[in-house]
């Protein structure tokens, strides 16, 4: 029996037994297991739940279901994990919340307003409380760049990337050996494929005003997938924007020009063939520059660094400094921070009103190639 000082590891039920929970949540919270244990898993395809079982190193075989109202409701889970498919994270974490649980919930949180505000007026009749999953925001390095720039004063410019190429090159040598399996059924797939479509006509014809295209629907998918990663950063190193001034948009490549009180950010992103994980932000005043420098979440262990640029002595040296101030991954630091949000009742930086953000900064790049 775990002492007061020293709480039980907390009950987990994760729904959605696919890559993302394969590759980073199953490992880490078996490695965190003074903290968490996974008592029971969701998912619709029975072979990818038989797997995600097996998997788990928890002291007894977690239970396995295909109803996530049935996860929700169980007395051997204390809070929820939802990686399941990004349409559905609403109605899982509704279910989560209505049984009193906590609940993370991966990025987006949301494509639509209505989602947002559903899941917002359920939270605030429960017991428990969303954590949106936002990993790069609980990396070392940006922690330490938001210490080292301790505002936005004085900026004059910053330089937004992430470039990459497909996340398999990554996720085949992360010695996690993940499997896709057949199996779902042509009944869950028009379920899916249903529940996609509403969410992303809501967005883009209800709350952006505009005319449903297909450029403008995988534009959103896109922007709620990799670039809510670099979105989200950017609003908590930087707020959020005015505007913006002009955007670029393709599938492969987009860029966006954010327009700030005193400065502009340039964020670019898109996919290559390139085996390189190259996503940085990088943010460059008079005195100095601080580049925060990513790689690949999906091979445990490969550090974050900041780099200082900057004038020394009399002002005609230079130096330059590299932190790596820990080896300890994002998605490590993340769940810390989950567990001392449940444990210790620390609020949450990455909440429902913060995810919610995300749709107005859609909104602002989408209707600037309108």
């Amino acid at each position: 029996m775990a002492s007061p000082s020293q709480p039980r590891p907390i009950r987990i039920g994760l729904i959605g037994c696919g890559e993302i929970a394969q590759v980073a949540h199953i490992p880490t919270l078996n490695f965190l297991s003074t903290k968490f244990t996974l008592t029971y898993l969701c998912d619709i395809n029975p072979k990818a739940l038989a797997f995600c079982a097996s998997r788990c190193s928890s002291a007894s075989p977690p239970k396995t279901t295909q109803d996530a109202k049935e996860l929700c409701a169980s007395e051997v889970v204390d809070a929820v994990l939802v990686c399941s498919s990004d349409a559905f994270h609403v109605f899982h974490g509704v279910y989560a919340l209505e049984n009193g649980k906590h609940v993370f919930i991966e990025k987006p949180l949301a494509l639509c307003k209505s989602d947002i505000e559903m899941l917002k007026a359920t939270e605030s009749t429960s017991k428990g409380r969303v954590f949106v999953g936002y990993m790069r925001r609980y990396a070392s390095a940006f922690l330490d760049a938001v210490k080292e720039l301790g505002g936005t004063e004085g900026i004059q410019y910053v330089k937004v990337r992430d470039i990459i190429c497909p996340n398999s090159i990554f996720v085949n040598q992360s010695g996690t050996f993940p499997q896709k399996f057949d199996g779902i059924s042509e009944e869950d797939m028009k379920a899916f494929l249903k529940r996609d479509e509403e969410v992303t006509l809501e967005a883009l014809e209800v709350d952006m005003g505009l005319a449903v295209t297909a450029k403008r629907k995988t534009m959103l998918r896109l922007l709620g997938g990799l670039g809510s990663h670099d979105l989200s950063a950017m609003r908590e190193l930087l707020g959020m924007p005015r505007g913006v001034l002009g955007a670029r948009l393709s599938p492969t490549m987009w860029t966006v020009l954010f327009d700030y009180p005193n400065f502009a950010v340039t964020y670019e992103s898109g996919f290559n063939s390139i085996p390189l994980f190259d996503a940085s932000i990088e943010i460059f005043t008079e005195n100095k520059v601080v580049t925060i420098k990513y790689d690949t979440p999906y091979v445990k262990g490969l550090p974050t660094t900041m780099i200082v640029r900057e004038k020394a002595g009399d002002g005609t040296a230079y130096q330059e400094r590299v932190l790596r101030s820990s080896y300890e991954d994002p998605y490590t630091k993340q769940m810390g921070e989950w567990w001392e949000c449940m444990v210790h009742g620390k609020e949450a930086k990455t909440n429902i009103d913060d995810a919610a953000l995300e749709l107005e900064l859609f909104k602002m790049i989408l209707k600037a190639v309108d």
